[in-house]
């Protein structure tokens, strides 16, 4: 081919991909006209602390530093509208999911101190968009058995939803790190466990492999992941060119993926693009370090992994948490404990194709270096429910009945049900009568007209809770020093 023809053929093409970014451009731009007006919360960002100030930090600081945020926040908000819109609204003072107005503002870092002798000590780092309160019930339950339980608040989390437009996954990473030296600081010669949900699986993940290289922070004993964020959307890649024309102060909604009222009081509704983005960022810098951490041999001390993942997960991957993380683990004792799908004859056939036969591509029968154990319908005799458990190196299962039926209104578990119980009060399907946080989102079941909510169906359709929560403690209880081993003050 001749230059010339070369040329030719080039600026066609780069003709082709502007008028295809033009193009794409022009539907993100149009389709922000269904996206609601942005709120004071959405334009409002908080000034989080940096990774070198929280370097500098000890945990009283950094409580300090938290409550002023706080404070200062509800001002700006008071201050920048004369009215904020009351109804179910996290950020009005007149309503029942405002903060001030509740048992307990969960937004906040917290510590559960055990009541007797010692006997470890776990930090749980919960979720992206998500507050503290998603760990309130395994630290809670780790406390009951002399672990003190440690849970930081994630910076840009529990204020207003734009403070994910600017805070950073190393922000993230930071604050791991300042959590881990308070836990090491109280508790120096005690089992360390890091306890991860979602977003937080992944950065235990992250800062357990940094610590298998750096002397200067301490390796857990144990890891725990909660639907880790092993692997997102391929969108989430390419999110940031989504919230290009934010640049134009017209098009400032395409910052965003969604905007929602905010009517849960621990948890962001609305989703900024930015946000998609630092999880992608994440889970890439994950992926490069275990393949760093797995062709240099440092893999083999990396601490075991207990895993729990529904089979299906519409926000992260469960063939990343199978292929990318368990597929190279070291022979040591970790484990991977899937709940399937229900799988009764009466909810079964009017799944999409292909989610049958799904386990089995995911996990065919071969022999492993780590245990699976699958929760799921007895085959023949749903709604009962088993543990079917392989132990490494073994074809021949190990089945355990459980207590608890696959409810018949579930067709499956959720990405986001995994950390709660059903007698949560915020998420539970049936709530405790002991709290109550403004709302039991766990017991809306909306019918009606499409189109009159201001929020898809399918986001209340979720799960947000689980009923083999029992077992999911149970498992993390085999992982602790024997309860016999503890005396009482």
């Amino acid at each position: 081919m001749s230059l010339s023809r070369l040329r030719s053929v080039l600026t066609w093409l780069l003709v082709m991909l502007l008028l295809l970014a033009v193009a794409l451009l022009g539907i993100r731009i149009a389709g922000l006209a269904s996206l609601p007006e942005l709120q004071l919360w959405h334009r409002l960002v908080p000034d989080e602390p940096s990774v070198a100030e929280m370097e500098q930090m000890d945990w009283g600081t950094y409580l300090a530093v938290e409550q002023r945020l706080f404070e200062d926040l509800q001002q700006q908000l008071e201050k920048g509208q004369s009215e904020l819109p009351g109804g179910y609204n996290r950020y009005a003072r007149n309503s029942p999911v405002y903060s001030g107005n509740l048992p307990r503002d969960w937004n906040r870092s917290f510590v559960f101190e055990p009541q007797g002798e010692l006997r470890g000590v776990a930090v749980l780092l919960h979720g992206l968009t998500d507050s503290p309160y998603s760990m309130r019930h395994l630290a809670r339950h780790l406390s009951e058995r002399g672990i003190l339980g440690l849970v930081p608040r994630m910076p840009g989390h529990g204020t207003v939803p734009a403070g994910l437009t600017a805070v950073h996954w190393e922000q993230w990473l930071a604050c791991v790190r300042l959590a881990v030296r308070e836990a090491r600081a109280r508790a120096p010669q005690v089992p360390l466990y890091l306890v991860g949900y979602s977003n937080g699986g992944a950065l235990a993940l992250r800062y357990s492999l940094a610590a298998l290289d750096d002397p200067q922070l301490a390796v857990p004993q144990q890891l725990v992941l909660i639907s880790p964020m092993i692997g997102v959307t391929r969108y989430a890649r390419y999110a940031g060119l989504a919230a290009l024309p934010a640049v134009l102060p017209a098009f400032a909604k395409s910052a965003w993926m969604s905007v929602l009222p905010e009517f849960n009081p621990f948890k962001y509704n609305s989703f900024p693009v930015h946000a998609a983005r630092q999880s992608y960022e994440l889970t890439r810098e994950v992926r490069v370090a275990l393949e760093a951490a797995a062709a240099s041999g440092r893999l083999a001390r990396l601490p075991p992994v207990l895993a729990f993942q529904s089979l299906v997960d519409s926000t992260v991957s469960t063939p990343a948490v199978i292929d990318e993380l368990f597929a190279r683990l070291p022979s040591n004792d970790s484990e991977l404990v899937i709940f399937d799908i229900n799988r009764s004859h009466a909810v079964e056939p009017l799944m999409r194709p292909g989610l049958g036969n799904l386990l089995e591509q995911l996990l065919p029968a071969v022999e492993r270096g780590y245990h699976r154990t699958v929760v799921g319908v007895v085959p023949g005799a749903a709604p009962q429910v088993e543990a079917r458990r392989l132990v490494a190196g073994s074809q021949t299962e190990q089945v355990t009945p459980l207590p608890v039926p696959y409810p018949p209104q579930l067709f499956s578990l959720s990405h986001v049900a995994l950390p709660f119980p059903t007698d949560d009060p915020l998420y539970g399907s049936q709530p405790s009568g002991n709290e109550f946080y403004g709302v039991a989102l766990g017991t809306l079941a909306p019918r009606g007209e499409s189109g009159v909510l201001l929020m898809g169906l399918s986001g209340l359709q979720r799960v947000t809770s689980n009923p083999f929560f029992d077992y999911l403690l149970q498992r993390i209880d085999e992982r602790l020093p024997p309860l016999e081993a503890r005396k009482e003050l």
